[in-house]
């Protein structure tokens, strides 16, 4: 077997190794996918392959669609090479049931894979056809809250951001200038109507996106890079719409274990891939069952059936923001990034086995049914009660998961005012301050210890890919294990900055809290497990 075009051929082998094939055929909705492309995806990494690309092959399958996705990457070329190409853009679905069963599929919907190389005259070209095409409907995003950031901590650009400014739309480098200048292309080739739709999780997602498009048109404008009518148009919803979305769907980087196995059934080639830019990712995808996207209904261009994909709901704004807000500040997000970065200080490799000990499941219960559930409302067609018991009962404890706790770290300092600051915002709305949380401020001052690069038992470990990582790792130098007083007020720079919290904590009544918690923590080997449980004890 194989995974190819020519290998899917052999439909009994892959029959016999109990993988699904698509029941389309997968030559011809590549071919249309490249005359007719509707849909382009940018950041073309496991979830995108496993859920969107899963969407997609959901309405192959009924008939609603006939060609599939159009894959752009904007940061890891690698991934279209070693990933896309070698395996004729298909790839293998693996979800990882509770019970240790499996459900295995070969998803036949990414049409095409494409570079936005500007450098590159064939990719570049390509592109803009993909863009001047007026059959195009809609574009989505799975590029981590990072790919939507133009400025630093300071305010200003970033250094890529400001070449891309200054160089304009034939240049152009980074995520935001690259969509902005295949807007320009689409603008010049008859200003057809698109949805601009992210994915990300990120706090009113479509605002984010929104804001990036905006920003670097107007510099461009200004600049005499492009004309004022293109701003006029990426401005106008009826022309250009950015709707929100709440997506969740645990996809943990591809396991080396499944890999084997794969090969064991008469699938080789399958091991996971490492590139120069730090992306794990492999031919499959392996990931949870449970899996929920609410996109706001906003598209001026049209779009597909997108309610007949698994999982998927339409819905207007507010009811989009009630369950982003349920998911992304309550109960799950802020479990993943309070728990998270000290799974990795008490040196625990799974997340599923992170909950094991009583006093952090208790956090992690405290994080979202006590407190974070308290400020949030129903949004209708989901129950944050039910959604919090589907987590606690059935897709943490799911160890054939694999999810790991050091990828929980990955970017946490991006989406810290979103998971924490919201909630705490809320907290001192509603009370005047938020002294009363006790789990929210323990995971907060866990991530500062995490930050250290030191378990708790006294051992270095490398940190997770963070844009602030260096930064704030630099910040806690002086920070040392076994020695309280050595944390004087290297925390208020962080805790007080409202860039990374969306609020000054110490305002909130909080920022001493976490200091003195984050003083218990480094008060020995050990220390940390002690903390979470006396903490966790008298709650």
């Amino acid at each position: 077997m194989e995974l190819t075009w020519k290998g899917i051929k052999d439909r009994q082998a892959f029959e016999n190794a109990g993988i699904e094939l698509p029941g389309y055929d997968v030559e011809k909705v590549s071919r249309q996918t490249k005359a007719f492309p509707r849909w382009v995806h940018f950041g073309i990494g496991n979830i995108f392959r496993g859920f969107i690309g899963g969407i997609a092959d959901d309405l192959l399958e009924a008939g609603m669609m006939d060609t599939g996705i159009t894959c752009v990457e904007t940061f890891d070329y690698e991934v279209v090479d070693k990933i896309y190409k070698t395996f004729d853009n298909l790839v293998l679905s693996i979800i990882l049931r509770g019970d240790g069963t499996r459900q295995m599929k070969v998803l036949g919907s990414l049409g095409e894979a494409v570079k936005a190389d500007s450098s590159d005259p064939a990719s570049w070209s390509r592109l803009r056809e993909i863009f001047a095409a007026p059959t195009l409907q809609l574009v989505s995003f799975t590029i981590t809250e990072k790919g939507y950031a133009l400025k630093g901590t300071d305010g200003s650009y970033l250094s890529y951001v400001e070449k891309d400014m200054e160089n304009g739309p034939a240049q152009a480098k980074g995520a935001m200038a690259v969509l902005t200048a295949m807007l320009l292309e689409r603008y010049q080739n008859g200003a057809c109507p698109i949805a601009l739709v992210s994915m990300d999780n990120c706090s009113h997602n479509g605002s984010l996106l929104r804001a990036s498009v905006l920003t670097t048109a107007e510099e461009w404008v200004g600049r005499g890079l492009a004309e004022e009518g293109f701003l006029a148009y990426v401005s106008d919803p009826s022309k250009v719409s950015f709707p929100w979305t709440m997506i969740d769907k645990i996809t943990p980087r591809p396991s080396e274990k499944i890999a084997e196995e794969l090969n064991e059934l008469g699938l080789p080639n399958m091991q996971p891939v490492i590139t120069g830019k730090r992306t794990y990712i492999a031919p499959f995808v392996n990931a949870e069952g449970p899996q929920y996207l609410v996109i706001e209904d906003s598209f001026p261009g049209g779009r597909p059936d997108l309610s007949r994909g698994k999982g998927v709901y339409l819905a207007d704004q507010k009811t989009v923001d009630l369950c982003e807000r349920m998911k992304v500040t309550a109960c799950l997000n802020p479990v993943h990034s309070a728990l998270g970065p000290l799974g990795v200080v008490l040196g625990i490799d799974l997340f599923a086995d992170l909950l094991k000990d009583p006093d952090i499941l208790k956090m992690g219960r405290t994080v979202a049914y006590q407190e974070g559930m308290k400020v949030i409302k129903d949004p209708g067609i989901l129950s944050p009660q039910a959604f919090t018991d589907e987590l606690f009962d059935d897709r943490f404890p799911n160890e054939y998961l694999g999810d790991t706790n050091l990828r929980l770290c990955t970017d946490t300092s991006q989406g810290l005012g979103v998971r924490f600051g919201e909630t705490i915002k809320a907290y001192r709305r509603e009370y005047g301050t938020a002294e009363g949380l006790t789990a929210i401020p323990l995971g907060i001052a866990g991530y500062m210890r995490y930050l250290m690069g030191i378990d708790d038992q006294g051992q270095t470990y490398e940190l997770a890919p963070d844009p602030l990582a260096g930064e704030l790792h630099g910040r806690l130098s002086t920070v040392m294990l076994g020695d309280p007083d050595s944390l004087k007020d290297q925390l208020r720079p962080v805790l007080s900055n409202e860039s990374i919290f969306f609020t000054d904590l110490y305002a909130d009544g909080l920022g001493e809290k976490i200091e003195q918690m984050l003083k218990e923590m480094i008060a020995g080997p050990g220390a940390v497990k002690e903390t979470i449980h006396r903490y966790m004890t008298n709650i």
